[in-house]
């Protein structure tokens, strides 16, 4: 993510960081704008209810209010990352929080949902152009220790805005914060965008590729084509109930993205610069934390709506009496996300898979508690659960993504970031998309007695990933050593 004006920058240095810049400073500025993208994922689907009473939408327009960010994020994540190689991080970054400031402000005054769900898009898009730039200033301004500390602060930042996203919005619309209502959900962005804006040009040294690359227009095209014709019915599909095109989109998006990868080999091979540079993929252990980072968050996202389908379908909570219970894992994700590099540090590859294992061994608790008391039990018994699974997050998000980017040299840092960002929404739509099958298929009448049964199978499809995500990371590089920055 980087600054906003060009007299900000200087053109002139082109290694990878200038010597301005405040580490510390410019940390903070980068979790600003970490936290309110993860909030704004989450925050929504507790405004949901409010918008559509207010502004009498239809269920599929309130639909594209969620799906709409989702998909304009995961479009645009490959291209930012090579935007940011070629005009600089700081710079894209700081243009990305600007609009998404601003298109924040916009959905919190739109006055219908065809013009929310246009402030939706604009702002996935916007945050699209903050996501990659964060991950290659993570990897590229800081070494060492304090990259472990940096990365570290990065994931325990994304999990307190998916963890405390649906407490937060509860507690924003029940406040109902100068008669704001759900709007108070988008606004609440604006004064941190602005307080982030003001602080990027003094706070982030400018970093960009060694060598300026140009940007690959075909290679734009053709990635752009295959992620929005694989998230597309990822998203619609279940609730569409899987119509014909669907499938053709799918296939679609299978031949398109084999049309990309031949495409970006050749002009690689040709001395040109690919979007996606396929240089990542002879490095060692980047494909492997690529396809960890898809197993990750496609159980992240479908972890996250099946609890809250279950507490507030199967146990009557309320949209703030659910986000209350995510308490619960935000406390143990806490404990090990703040002190996760020293984890690492010390257990080197064992980190990830260990934490993976803790997840599991959480889930297989809360089944086990789902199973015991179903949706008449107290929600203590839901509680330790809850905890270790939070426990074992605190201990995969950061080092995972940092070991996926770790074989990145400069002038692939931004291509991967992009990589690792885009598998990072990719996944999460993955996991919604096959949790809904699940889930859905399974509370046959939707009375309440159906869901304990629905939210257990759930839990097993968890079970199953997780248990993937421990072999697949066993020998991934994640230690905190290196040369301190």
């Amino acid at each position: 993510m980087a600054s906003a004006s060009s007299t900000l920058s200087p053109p002139a240095p082109r290694r990878d960081a200038s010597d301005a810049g405040r580490p510390g400073l410019g940390l903070l500025v980068l979790l600003a704008a970490t936290f309110v993208i993860a909030l704004d994922i989450f925050i929504v689907n507790v405004a949901i209810p409010s918008i559509q009473d207010d502004l009498h939408a239809s269920a599929a327009s309130i639909q594209w209010v969620a799906a709409g960010f989702g998909l304009a994020v995961a479009t645009g994540l490959i291209t930012s990352g090579r935007l940011g190689d070629i005009f600089g991080r700081r710079r894209v970054f700081a243009i990305g929080l600007a609009l998404f400031t601003l298109t924040s402000a916009a959905c919190g005054a739109a006055p219908s949902a065809g013009t929310l769900i246009a402030a939706r898009v604009l702002q996935g898009l916007s945050a699209a152009l903050m996501s990659p730039q964060v991950l290659a200033i993570l990897q590229s301004a800081y070494a060492g220790k304090a990259q472990a500390r940096a990365f570290g602060m990065y994931g325990m930042t994304m999990g307190v805005g998916a963890v405390f996203g649906q407490l937060i919005g509860g507690l924003l619309i029940k406040a109902d914060v100068l008669g704001l209502g759900w709007r108070a959900c988008f606004l609440i962005n604006v004064p941190v965008g602005l307080a982030a804006l003001a602080l990027a040009p003094r706070a982030l040294a400018e970093s960009r590729a060694p060598r300026r690359p140009r940007l690959d227009n075909v290679g734009v095209l053709l990635s752009t084509v295959a992620v929005v014709a694989l998230v597309l019915p990822l998203i619609q599909g279940r609730a569409q109930g899987w119509p014909l095109w669907t499938w053709i989109s799918l296939a679609g998006s299978a031949a398109v993205a084999a049309l990309f990868v031949v495409h970006q080999g050749r002009l690689g091979r040709a001395g040109g610069d690919p979007v996606l540079n396929t240089a990542l993929f002879r490095q060692p252990g980047f494909s492997r934390g690529l396809l960890a980072q898809l197993v990750f968050w496609t159980g992240q996202g479908s972890f996250f709506l099946v609890l809250a389908l279950y507490l507030q379908g199967g146990r009557g909570l309320s949209a703030l009496g659910s986000g209350t219970v995510f308490l619960s894992i935000g406390g143990g994700y806490l404990l090990t996300s703040t002190t996760v590099h020293r984890i690492a540090a010390r257990m080197g590859a064992a980190t990830v898979p260990v934490g993976a294992l803790l997840m599991a061994a959480g889930l297989g608790g809360l089944w086990a508690a789902v199973h015991a008391s179903g949706s008449t039990g107290g929600l203590g018994e839901l509680v330790p659960g809850l905890a270790v699974d939070g426990l074992g997050m605190g201990m995969v998000i950061a080092p995972l993504t940092r070991a996926a980017l770790g074989t990145a040299g400069p002038q692939l840092v931004g291509s991967a970031s992009g990589a690792v960002a885009t598998t990072q929404q990719i996944g999460g739509a993955l996991g919604i998309a096959v949790i809904g099958i699940i889930f859905y298929g399974a509370i046959g009448d939707g009375a309440r007695d159906g869901y304990p049964h629905a939210f257990g199978l759930g839990l097993a499809f968890l079970l199953v990933l997780e248990s993937a995500l421990a072999v697949l990371t066993a020998t991934l590089a994640v230690g905190g050593g290196g040369r301190d920055a």
